[in-house]
């Protein structure tokens, strides 16, 4: 049943891993218009009760909020300004609307965006959102903000609805960006390490449900290896796994991890190695499968007979 104090009719364009539950989810609460490209995820989006629209701009005509949820800054842009004969969310909201981008595409790129909206009297809420579709389907995503409290204000009960924690760090677009580059690094690191201390378990033949459990009892825990880590056994197994987070979509945010470290004069050997992981998967073709797909990218390391031994190896 839908809350009926909530007056404020919502947009969401970009109906992916992340999008379709926040969707279905904000649905429960809110009138909510969606659109993505695929028909098949707009279907999806239905049967939960939104509105499916033709357009994008067709699903903000009514809005007071529209929710962005897209892989890329390219994607942003198209979205909100069009390209050619489509027409972007900026010429349908009406004056006074907000944009709440969810997505990681870099401080830059939402700074930009926002300069832009703002002959459009359209104000935008930098929102980048961290926790997996599990969490997002029910409202527990952690929300971090940058926003001007003028359209922090015109947002806020979308933000309250999407994340359990919502924090405001800073008070322009590019802040939150700016934060959640730095949850990326922990996040793209952590993965990259998971996958290979399971690919390690596996070689040595443990029992690797049991060896999660093991791992996630102790100080090796982390909300990556616990999300990740029971698809990431399912592709030790060569077993179907569920897409949640594609291999695609952490290349790209460790990529602006990595822009970020070194525009700042930030050594990063550890995020850049992790990131080379992630590049690695998708030149061999897995950019549209779960990141969790690294896992089978763990090779077991041979030493010749007579050769050095590890402790005399150089790395390369």
């Amino acid at each position: 049943m839908k809350d009926e104090r909530a007056s404020t009719r919502v947009a969401l364009l970009g109906l992916g891993a992340m999008g379709l539950p926040m969707a279905t989810w904000l649905a429960q609460h809110f009138e909510v218009d969606v659109y993505d490209p695929d028909p098949s995820r707009i279907e999806l989006a239905a049967k939960a009760g939104v509105h499916p629209a033709d357009t994008a701009a067709a699903a903000c005509r009514h809005a007071d909020v529209a929710v962005i949820s897209v892989r890329t800054a390219d994607q942003m842009q198209h979205v909100l300004f069009g390209a050619g004969e489509v027409q972007g969310i900026a010429q349908a909201l009406r004056p006074g609307a907000a944009v709440v981008m969810t997505s990681t595409v870099g401080a830059d790129a939402v700074r930009h965006a926002a300069e832009e909206l703002r002959p459009f009297s359209i104000g935008l809420v930098d929102a980048p959102v961290s926790g997996g579709s599990v969490r997002a389907a029910s409202g527990d995503l952690l929300v971090m903000v940058g926003a001007s409290r003028e359209h922090l204000e015109v947002t806020r009960p979308v933000l309250d609805l999407l994340g359990s924690t919502v924090y405001v760090v800073g008070s322009e677009p590019g802040d939150g960006q700016t934060m959640k580059t730095v949850n990326q690094l922990l996040c793209g690191v952590h993965t990259a390490a998971a996958a290979e201390a399971l690919a390690l378990a596996h070689s040595l033949g443990l029992d690797l449900e049991r060896c999660l459990q093991i791992l996630q009892s102790g100080a090796a825990a982390s909300f990556m290896l616990a999300d990740r880590g029971p698809r990431m056994i399912a592709q030790l197994r060569s077993e179907p796994v569920e897409l949640r987070s594609r291999t695609d979509v952490m290349a790209k945010d460790m990529g602006i991890v990595q822009g970020l470290c070194q525009t700042s004069g930030v050594l990063s050997p550890v995020a850049e190695a992790a990131y080379g992981k992630f590049r690695a998967a998708v030149r061999a073709g897995m950019a549209e499968q779960d990141d969790s797909s690294i896992t089978i990218m763990q090779a077991p390391i041979t030493t010749p007979t007579g050769g050095p031994s590890p402790d005399d190896a150089t790395p390369t």
